[in-house]
């Protein structure tokens, strides 16, 4: 265990950056102390008198709860974790924020080892396999099974479920879960003569930028992250990895072809990609400035890209990621998950938990607080969210586009391979000695024997 655990840290503390970025149960079953009484027969001068003497409540089971992000996030989580504990008294939430996801896993792993982990903590989706196959999570299966008809684990968007299960074992619920789409400044596209419908497919993508540069403006800002990486490959009619997960995929034309069309975009002046530890953070504000028309970014950016918009005097739409061969896009965020080494009742505790925050009424709250995917079909379908789309039809985007969605790798050196992925993207970009093909060659053999070991 001990070898495992420090393979995947090493693993986890190598990742780079991913981004991304809800059980039916609407009150707690075992809710309420039920206050015993002893009659104490208590003899007196007047006779022998019963008093009935109440216990001591049952002290709550307190559990820890780990999360990432903060902001309009943090908000939605802590409003959450606050109505669960006061829904009932036996169980108390005790919720505290880690930082991003690579900060979030880094310190679950070390709190794991050294016997004091959170029972419920985030995971974000691509790191499910690396933490199951390492004895840290526990199995939901028998869980869901007993409880299958408050559950209701079918009613759950199937396109949701892929990164759910490990080895054919539930060890997570879909919980704050997203999809990477388009984001538009369409006042930008309408003072350049653009239908703002537009652009649709990578073709479109680029002679809108043209038209756009004419105006001194960028088509796009973009980071070389593996999560839009992914999308285009998906769009490109590619995989990432083989079937079986043991070699690369990536280097094949279709995984070429998006490093070729975003180099050929940099080089003519139409797009930026900038680098570094910064670069989520710089397309952002190329987009908040209205230094660029378009952005790609997590769905979970709805609600506060709307309020970017209004302040910055413009009005902005989303849309698919643009199409190459067809519509492609992974699906990321996180799911709720149960550490295996806490006791029967705080895992008692962790799973009523689970089930609460990814209720229906859950998931609509956190939709329309943040932007994140409504992770239930039941709340898809409710007449509230039905308004709501029909109000701010951005929303509802990442909803439709999950038809094309695809769950992200789990093998266990993936986030080693996404952080070699990223880098021959960069030098691909930055080098004009080099070849997209000869980068992603290079980047193909390193992650091979990644995923050899």
């Amino acid at each position: 265990m001990v070898k495992k655990l420090t393979t995947v840290t090493l693993a986890m503390l190598m990742t780079t950056g991913v981004l991304s970025a809800c059980g039916a149960s609407e009150t707690n079953s075992n809710t309420g102390n039920n206050k015993a009484t002893n009659a104490n027969a208590t003899n007196t001068t007047a006779g022998a008198t019963d008093t009935a003497a109440e216990a001591p409540a049952a002290e709550k089971i307190v559990i820890k709860y780990w999360y990432a992000y903060g902001d309009k996030i943090e908000e939605a989580k802590q409003h959450m974790v606050q109505t669960f504990n006061e829904s009932q008294d036996k169980y108390e939430v005790i919720a505290e924020h880690q930082g991003t996801y690579d900060d979030l896993h880094a310190k679950v792993q070390a709190a794991f080892a050294a016997g004091d982990a959170p029972a419920v903590t985030d995971l974000e989706i691509s790191s499910t396999g690396v933490f199951a196959h390492s004895g840290m999570l526990e199995d939901l299966t028998a869980y869901a099974e007993k409880d299958k008809d408050q559950l209701k684990l079918d009613d759950f968007n199937p396109g949701l479920m892929g990164n759910a299960y490990v080895d054919g074992k539930l060890y997570g619920l879909p919980f704050m879960r997203s999809t990477p789409i388009l984001y538009k400044n369409v006042t930008m596209l309408k003072d350049a003569g653009l239908d703002p419908a537009g652009p649709k497919t990578w073709d479109e993508l680029e002679q809108y930028s043209k038209v756009l540069k004419e105006k001194g403006k960028l088509g796009m800002t973009v980071p070389a992250d593996i999560w839009f990486y992914e999308g285009l490959v998906a769009q490109s009619g590619g995989k990432m990895l083989s079937e079986d997960g043991k070699t690369a995929a990536f280097n094949s034309p279709e995984g070429v072809a998006p490093v070729e069309f975003w180099k050929k975009l940099v080089g003519e002046g139409l797009i930026k990609i900038p680098m570094g530890d910064e670069a989520g953070a710089t397309a952002d504000k190329d987009w908040s400035n209205q230094l660029s028309a378009f952005k790609f970014a997590s769905t979970a950016g709805v609600t506060g890209s709307l309020e970017l918009a209004k302040q910055g005097g413009f009005e902005m739409d989303t849309a698919f990621m643009p199409s190459n061969v067809s519509y492609g896009v992974p699906t990321g965020g996180c799911q709720l998950v149960i550490t295996s080494k806490s006791s029967d009742e705080e895992k008692q505790a962790a799973w009523e938990f689970l089930k609460w925050m990814t209720s229906k009424e859950n998931t609509i709250y956190q939709h329309k607080h943040v932007g994140y995917l409504p992770t239930r079909m039941s709340a898809v379908e409710s007449d509230e969210l039905k308004q709501h789309f029909i109000e701010f039809p951005q929303f509802k985007v990442a909803v439709d586009q999950l038809q094309f969605a695809r769950p992200r790798p789990m093998e266990n050196a993936y986030p080693e391979v996404a952080k070699v992925i990223r880098e021959a993207i960069e030098k691909a970009i930055l080098d004009p000695k080099v070849t997209p093909q000869e980068a992603m060659d290079q980047a193909a053999e390193k992650a091979n024997k990644l995923l050899g070991k």
